[in-house]
């Protein structure tokens, strides 16, 4: 049964089955659904723990020997297996689907923890065997837009009160680094009286930037239109050492794919249907922002900028001699419905 992390605990209040598999790519959620396993385990009397990390060479016989043996104090165990970003394979799902078999007749629980599970391992018959009879946490990062309202909420565990522009600034300067945003809160806690509410100024003056970016959470930002994110990300891309030609293929594929709507939709197709023939197919999560790209750039302007991107690899080659990374950010914002930063280049190079 699926449970999302904010849920885990009054799930596990309610019952604590012999099951539970946590994925997802969010460290900080992804740690403190574990730790709330191990602390509802600890509180139903399970002391004993054996932890099995997943490496080259694993045998996934430890798993079923681990769980049937006890020690002379001990009634029950916590297995803890540490998928990480390895798949089970054939060896391992047939075990992970032994122990499942046998896991109404102990009193063993299983923490199963990986990297995210795709469509393609949630289908398979190891997974269901273990979501048939447990818990399923899929731990997602936090959305950009809800980052603000985490941000707040996330204080008032720490005892502090945060207005709503004070988080979005946090947000902003811990954005995919949720880690960094919870330990910047701890400090805060220790430097400030317990209860106190800080403002904009105390965020800006006292927190350092500390944010994530990656390629995809700069598609994202350009499908949503949102300009000033994208020139931020780009720079912060840049600064973190990721390579010209991984930008560049991000924008490129988005602006494909957009370009390959353009065509089902031209066909009377519904966007719906038309997201579903992309491969791989867009997530329905992510259709709201290819709308909103849709409605924004016109059929033109999107071959336009496709022409574009053939010119930035050329000069990521040395063919032509433009500057790459403003090259990037003006392909990256005029996606965003922006107008780029280059509108003064030659017009052979200039996005219109």
């Amino acid at each position: 049964m699926k449970v999302f992390p904010d849920k885990l605990e009054a799930a596990l209040a309610k019952r604590l089955p012999p099951v539970i598999v946590v994925s997802g790519d969010e460290p900080l959620i992804h740690m403190e659904a574990c730790d709330a396993v191990r602390r509802v385990a600890r509180e139903r009397g399970i002391e004993e723990r054996e932890v099995l990390h997943v490496e080259s060479g694993f045998q996934w016989t430890q798993l079923l020997e681990s769980a049937a043996s006890l020690s002379l104090f001990a009634s029950s165990k916590l297995i803890e297996v540490r998928l990480g970003g390895q798949s089970p394979g054939q060896e391992g799902g047939k075990a992970l689907e032994a122990y499942a078999d046998k896991a109404g007749d102990s009193d063993n629980v299983l923490l199963l923890s990986a990297q995210r599970l795709d469509r393609k391992a949630q289908s398979s018959k190891w997974f269901k065997a273990l979501d048939k009879i447990g818990l399923f946490v899929p731990v997602w990062p936090v959305d950009h837009q809800r980052l603000g309202f985490w941000m707040r909420d996330r204080a008032t565990r720490h005892g502090l009160n945060l207005d709503m522009d004070a988080a979005r600034l946090l947000g902003e300067r811990t954005e995919g680094n949720l880690l960094a945003a919870d330990q910047e809160l701890q400090k805060l806690a220790l430097l400030m009286p317990p209860n106190a509410r800080l403002t904009l100024e105390s965020i800006a003056s006292g927190v350092e930037s500390s944010a994530r970016y990656d390629v995809f959470t700069l598609t994202d930002a350009c499908l949503r239109g949102e300009r000033e994110r994208v020139a931020r990300i780009v720079g912060g891309l840049r600064e973190e050492g990721i390579e010209a030609p991984v930008v560049l293929w991000s924008l490129t594929r988005e602006l494909r794919t957009l370009l390959s709507i353009f065509q089902h939709l031209d066909q009377g197709q519904s966007l719906d249907h038309a997201c579903k023939a992309q491969r791989p197919m867009i997530p329905e999560k992510r259709r709201p922002g290819y709308q909103q790209a849709l409605n924004r750039l016109p059929l033109r302007r999107l071959h336009k900028l496709l022409l574009f991107s053939q010119r930035i690899d050329l000069a990521i080659k040395g063919a032509v001699p433009l500057p790459v990374w403003d090259c990037l950010q003006d392909l990256a914002l005029t996606l965003a419905g922006g107008r780029g930063l280059l509108a003064e280049m030659p017009h052979a190079y200039r996005v219109g």
